[in-house]
């Protein structure tokens, strides 16, 4: 089969090459920085209207190989994307249904890929997810470390305090929490990989006595107002548009009056939640995140309120997320190597995607990251927080 390009692709300007099964090369634009290694003739015609979604499939399922540094491809894919397509965004559809069994599932897709994979490109406590950057030159391990105390500082942690730590991960901001802030923390993940991982470092540093970890859902949640402070990282995006309010309605009723509520996760762009335009959400949804959603901060401060807890503080992190991903980013590719011997060549192909297209989105603004403290008020209405927040920055 000979090599015709639609016209549309013939009058781009774009610093990409692409190498055809056929052996020509065809440059779209002046000094490509990136080659597409097309290997199935019919994807040419397909790249008349190349959506995001489209792209990426193409480039996990093995139907193209990408030739140049990852970022670049992104941002020259994205460029593809905008000049056909434009900047469109994915109209709202009905949302996903959410039970135990179906989260318990998307969750272990996710999470239970490998320890040792995600070692390879995370900070040494494991902490997956934004990191707060005090000056942006920090490195990932300064800057997760720097996000841990940001996180416990907000929530005025004092010795014995009561931590209820939801969704916990491999159980980094737990040990940090008992270790450098004196109290005792319970913590839930619905991962079985992360909760081994988890509880060995947990013995390891001889924290039993302070930090449990366990299999569990939000929605098992104890209701009797036990924990002092609840904390809740990267954990929401996994919960659902439809069942936002019984999130927030365990989270509170998990907490003892007076005490402080913090969720810190990605938001929406967009105020009804939609995905990312020009098919990005899609393939977030199809081969990353499954079932993830995306509130916006409206929606989700909505929902805090209504639950019974006061809002006294929001933080948005989108810079700092995209500065951590893009470390995560580099970091993975560094090890490309060593991470094929752990995962699937599809699953690597996946997150090369899925760490440089998630910079860059978190960049140019696709998506945002906030971190929204509550309290739950005394009968009588009052609080113990402090009047200011110079406490956070000493």
């Amino acid at each position: 089969m000979r090599a015709q390009l639609p016209t549309a692709l013939r009058d781009l300007q774009l610093p990409l090459r692409l190498k055809l099964w056929d052996g020509k090369q065809l440059d779209l634009g002046p000094q490509p920085r990136v080659t597409l290694v097309v290997k199935d003739p019919s994807l040419v015609t397909q790249l008349a209207h190349p959506s995001l979604d489209a792209l990426g499939a193409a480039y996990v399922e093995g139907r193209v190989d990408l030739e140049g540094p990852i970022e670049a491809a992104i941002e020259v894919g994205d460029a593809l994307s905008t000049a056909l397509l434009g900047d469109d965004s994915a109209p709202s559809e009905p949302y996903s249904a959410h039970d135990k069994r179906s989260d318990a599932e998307a969750i272990s897709y996710h999470y239970d890929l490998s320890n040792e994979f995600y070692r390879l490109w995370l900070d040494r406590d494991m902490v997956y997810s934004c990191a707060y950057f005090e000056s942006g030159k920090e490195t990932l391990d300064q800057a997760q470390q720097a996000k841990m105390r940001h996180l416990c500082r907000k929530l005025r942690l004092q010795p014995g305090d009561r931590l209820l730590d939801v969704g916990c991960g491999w159980g980094g901001l737990a040990r940090f929490a008992a270790r450098e802030f004196d109290v005792e923390v319970y913590g839930i993940t619905l991962s079985q990989a992360q909760l081994e991982l988890g509880l060995q470092r947990v013995a390891e540093e001889d924290m039993e006595a302070r930090v449990t970890l366990e299999l569990l859902d939000y929605r098992d949640l104890p209701q009797d107002g036990r924990f002092d402070k609840v904390v809740s990282v990267g954990m929401f995006e996994h919960v659902g548009h439809a069942n936002l309010a019984l999130y927030c309605q365990r989270l509170f009723g998990a907490a003892r009056p007076g005490g402080l509520v913090l969720n810190h996760g990605i938001t929406s762009r967009f105020t009804d939640g939609r995905p990312v335009g020009r098919g990005a959400g899609e393939f977030i949804d199809r081969y990353v995140f499954p079932q993830g959603e995306l509130p916006h901060l409206v929606t989700i401060s909505k929902a805090i309120s209504e639950a019974g807890l006061e809002i006294v503080d929001v933080e948005s992190l989108r810079l700092h997320y995209a500065r951590t991903l893009q470390l995560w980013s580099e970091g993975l590719e560094r090890q490309l190597h060593k991470a094929a011997q752990w995962v699937p060549e599809k699953s690597l192909r996946i997150w090369r995607l899925y760490l440089a297209g998630c910079a860059y989105g978190f960049q140019h603004g696709w998506m945002n990251l906030h971190q929204i403290l509550a309290v739950k008020p005394y009968q009588d209405g009052h609080h113990d927080l402090p009047w200011t927040r110079a406490d956070l920055y000493p």
